[in-house]
């Protein structure tokens, strides 16, 4: 008995030392992605959300007129409080060298906040045009898409194959998908539809279908598909 007790306080020991052990810091953004596409997210109190909304929007403007900047596009999730900036930059000096044109509106909705904004940093995988086309009424999808690392490869086939079948879909307007630069098992999918019946019609379709069966056998995480409309 005094044996197993032991075994078991230093079980919990072992485990406490882990948990409270610091996490490694993910590598550095390499300096010579170009284009390099940044996703943030960002959420604000529900009861602030016209607030934050008003402030994304600066944040948007601020980006698109940094030196660098190839694109900036803001969309606001139908649950209240919920936003997410996509932006494309020549590289990450011109994102590090904008971030003093951004930093107002950046403290201001750290102030209100409701978790902390999160930047990730992406290269190109396969993409549209860098043109932000403009239609009314449209859907958008921001969807991190996270497999296992000796899976990485596969799914890069996969989701190109996926990127090239829903750009040729009826109802697509635009359709990226990026990797991340420092989790490169990590990738985001914006995609741009012309109706939320489009996007439904095309969550049915065959290609679309076989390209979850495929992430079912590799997936590392739930597939996290969020639905935004434009923050004109």
């Amino acid at each position: 008995m005094t044996v197993r007790i032991a075994a078991l306080v230093f079980a919990v020991l072992s485990f406490n030392a882990v948990a409270q052990a610091p996490a490694t810091p993910p590598p550095p953004v390499p300096p010579d992605v170009s284009p390099l596409y940044v996703v943030t997210y960002i959420e604000v109190r529900p009861n602030a959300r016209e607030e934050g909304a008003s402030l994304v929007k600066a944040y948007r403007d601020a980006s698109r007129s940094a030196k660098g900047n190839l694109r900036a596009v803001a969309v606001q999730r139908m649950r209240p409080g919920q936003f997410v900036v996509v932006s494309a930059w020549q590289n990450k000096a011109a994102w590090d060298a904008a971030g003093e044109g951004m930093k107002t509106q950046r403290e201001k909705l750290h102030g209100m906040r409701n978790a902390p904004s999160d930047d990730r940093f992406h290269n190109a995988l396969t993409v549209g045009p860098m043109d932000l086309p403009s239609t009314k009424g449209a859907v958008y999808g921001v969807t991190h898409v996270d497999v296992i690392p000796p899976q990485k490869d596969n799914a890069i086939v996969a989701l190109k194959a996926l990127g090239e079948a829903n750009r040729a879909a009826g109802g697509n307007v635009r359709y990226d998908v990026v990797q991340q630069t420092n989790r490169p098992n990590h990738f985001t999918v914006v995609e741009m539809w012309r109706s939320r019946a489009d996007h439904e019609a095309n969550s049915m379709s065959a290609h679309q279908r076989e390209f979850r069966d495929k992430l079912a056998q590799m997936t590392g995480a739930l597939y996290d598909e969020r639905l935004y409309e434009i923050l004109e």
